[in-house]
């Protein structure tokens, strides 16, 4: 196998690994409660998914102050 003359310099490797991403997550807007969620997921905010109930959401109750 052919092995490189000379090491390749720090700035020649960053611009090879510049591709070397994750992409951003695409957000949808949830029909029902108008939230960003993620798309063909059940709304975590309101539990719809394509116009129906799928999930029941619990509301967290908050504590009272004595």
């Amino acid at each position: 196998m052919a092995h490189p003359k000379r090491k390749h310099s720090h700035s020649r490797t960053c611009k090879k690994r510049t591709h070397q991403k994750l992409p951003t997550p695409l957000l949808v807007e949830c029909k029902e409660c108008r939230r960003l969620k993620p798309a063909h997921m059940v709304c975590p905010f309101c539990g719809y998914y394509a116009g129906r109930e799928v999930v029941t959401i619990k509301l967290k109750e908050k504590k009272k102050k004595r």
